[in-house]
Order: structure tokens, then C-alpha cells, then sequence
């Protein structure tokens, strides 16, 4: 079977190639699925460059890609809630051969009927950024009447998790573009801030969850925002002590980590307000939350640009662009 793999750190386009490799087989609690869709994310582009090394090193070959949507053709004895034949979707683990392949073997448990009303194209651009989203507001203990900030609207998160809070009753400021303020508002946004002719530190003030997606000086300013007590809870910013037990970082890289993110420490003592930084896991549950979501029509997919597999490191160099609204997606069948 063809699969794409990563063949070293650096530059997407040097370090990617396609391969040939045996169909895998699959354990008692796994399911075969033949991939339809893969949805590309900038977490793909990062581990190709080595950003994530410190967490996880790779062992080349490595494959690569996350979320896909495809057919069970074959489960393993121990799997009762799927069939052979049946439509899903997942957000695979760290661990899986990599979605950007014409077959994969994924654990049971993180597998999920596909929406309904949705096809694979767009049910493989929603486990990633949905799951981060759920379990990012879940942290923050998100609650109707909440004033949110979610930064980077148009993007694959954000246009996700703009749906999602006002779903749950939130108030919503988000930050994009000048060419996007029309489209990010009719997802909902309470309040969209163009970057390039408005501060978003003039206009958003005493909010209680701030929901960094960008990192960097974005973290710091979000405890500007926050009321007292607030919660920021980032997936690109510095890597909490707490985070980094979660992820079994070990004591010298943890102390590390501390002396990186002090300011931030700093910064949330003097609100007395809560930081998390999210690393989102797979879990089916979530999945069929999101599935009920979608088919309720509260959460619909947005979708930029589809490419077919042979051009899947040119949709990778486009992730990378930040050119993208909502999501790219791999169609391999």
C-alpha cells in the first residue's frame, strides 16, 4: 500500500516522501480502515520540522497525519460498537501508522460513526480541531453567559471552536483579517476584531476564558484581558509544570520548562487566574459528542481547499502559508 512518511527533520518538502509497505494487520481491539479522507493540521508541518522533538522524538521512517474518515473492512474480535461496512471517523493516536496512507490499523476506542450528514471529506477535518476545542472549554469549565476570546478565527481551530461556544451559550470575541471579518461573523462571533485596523486590547476586556491558539506574545497579553480568577488555556504557548507531568517530560527538560514560562506563572498569580496548556488526546465519547453536534446542526465543518493524495506535501506547504480558512483535506479515495 502507498502511505506518505516523514524521513528526517527539516524542510517539508525534503524531508517527506511517498512509500511502499505491507497492508497492516490488525490486533483483537483494532479495526482496518480503508482511508477515503485525511485532514492536514499545522501540528503535521511542526513534527517534520522537529518543533515537537522535545516531547516526542521521531524514529525515521515515522508516518505522519491525525485525523481521517474511511470504511472498516476489517475489526478485530474484541470489537463490539463497529461493523465491517460501517463510515467513521477518528483523531488517531500519536503512536498509529499515520493517516496520510490507503489503509491504517487504529485502536477501536477512538473510532466513531462519521456524522451522519456529513461526507468523508468533511468528517476528516473535524476530530482534531473538535477535540482539542472540547477538551480546551471542558478544562475551562466553559458555561453559558462567559465571555470567551478565541484568537485566529478563520482558522481550522478557530472556526471550529467559534461554533462550539455558541453552542454552549458564550459570548464570543475572535480576532482575524480584514477579508474574513463578513465570513467570521456569519459563524457566529459575537464581536470579530480586525487585527490589521483594530487592537484587540482596546476592545476586550474582563473576559473569562481566553482560548490561545497562536502562542507567543498572545499568551502574555491574554492575562490583560482575563477578569480576576479567569482561565487561559493555550495549545501553542509555554508548557505548564502540570502539562508537563502529563506528558512525562522528565525533571531536567520540566525544570526547564518552568524557567520558560515564569513570566506567564507570574502573570496568572497576579489575577489569581488558571493556565493550561492543552495537548488534546483521542477519545471516541468526545467524537460522538461532536457527531451529535454536527448532526444537530450547531457545529458544521469549513473547509478550505482539498487536495488529492499525490499533492499531500504541497497541502502540508500550504498549511504552513496560514493562507488557509478552516480546513485542507487529503481525499485519497
Amino acid at each position: 500500500m502507498k502511505i506518505l512518511q516523514i524521513k528526517g527533520y527539516g524542510d517539508i518538502k525534503s524531508n517527506l516522501s511517498f512509500s511502499e509497505i505491507e497492508k497492516p494487520t490488525i490486533s483483537d481491539n483494532q479495526v482496518l480502515i480503508e482511508v477515503y479522507a485525511a485532514s492536514i493540521n499545522p501540528i503535521d508541518y511542526k513534527i517534520v520540522e522537529g518543533a515537537l522533538k522535545q516531547m516526542r522524538k521521531l524514529t525515521f521512517p515515522a508516518p505522519i497525519g491525525f485525523d481521517v474518515s474511511g470504511v472498516v473492512i476489517k475489526k478485530g474480535n474484541n470489537v463490539n460498537h463497529l461493523n465491517v461496512g460501517d463510515e467513521i471517523y477518528s483523531r488517531v493516536p500519536s503512536d498509529s501508522p499515520g493517516t496520510f496512507s490507503e489503509f491504517i490499523a487504529i485502536n477501536a476506542d477512538v473510532v466513531c460513526l462519521k456524522p451522519s450528514n456529513l461526507d468523508f471529506i468533511e468528517s476528516s477535518s473535524l476530530p482534531l480541531v473538535g477535540l482539542t476545542t472540547i477538551q480546551s472549554f471542558n478544562k475551562a469549565n466553559l458555561k453559558s453567559g462567559d465571555k470567551v476570546l478565541i484568537h485566529a478565527g478563520s482558522g481550522g481551530i478557530g472556526t471550529f471552536a467559534i461554533q462550539y461556544a455558541k453552542s454552549k451559550g458564550a459570548y464570543v470575541y475572535t480576532t482575524t483579517s480584514t477579508k474574513n471579518v463578513n465570513w467570521v461573523k456569519e459563524l457566529g462571533a459575537d464581536r470579530v476584531i480586525d487585527y490589521k485596523t483594530e487592537n484587540y486590547l482596546d476592545i476586550v476586556k474582563d473576559v473569562n476564558i481566553v482560548f490561545d491558539t497562536l502562542g507567543g506574545n498572545y499568551t502574555e497579553d491574554a492575562f490583560k484581558v482575563i477578569k480576576d480568577c479567569g482561565k487561559v488555556i493555550s495549545i501553542a504557548g509555554a508548557i505548564d509544570d502540570e502539562s508537563a507531568k502529563e506528558l512525562g517530560l522528565n525533571g531536567l527538560i520540566r525544570f526547564f520548562l518552568r524557567l520558560k514560562s515564569k513570566k506567564i506563572t507570574k502573570q496568572a498569580n497576579s489575577k489569581s487566574a488558571y493556565y493550561k496548556f492543552i495537548l488534546m488526546t483521542p477519545n471516541g465519547n468526545q467524537l460522538n459528542d461532536i457527531k451529535s453536534l454536527v448532526e444537530a446542526e450547531k457545529v458544521k465543518p469549513i473547509i478550505d481547499k482539498t487536495f488529492p493524495f499525490s499533492e499531500t506535501i504541497d497541502a502540508l506547504v500550504y498549511q504552513k502559508s496560514g493562507r488557509a480558512k478552516g480546513k485542507i483535506v487529503v481525499k485519497m479515495k
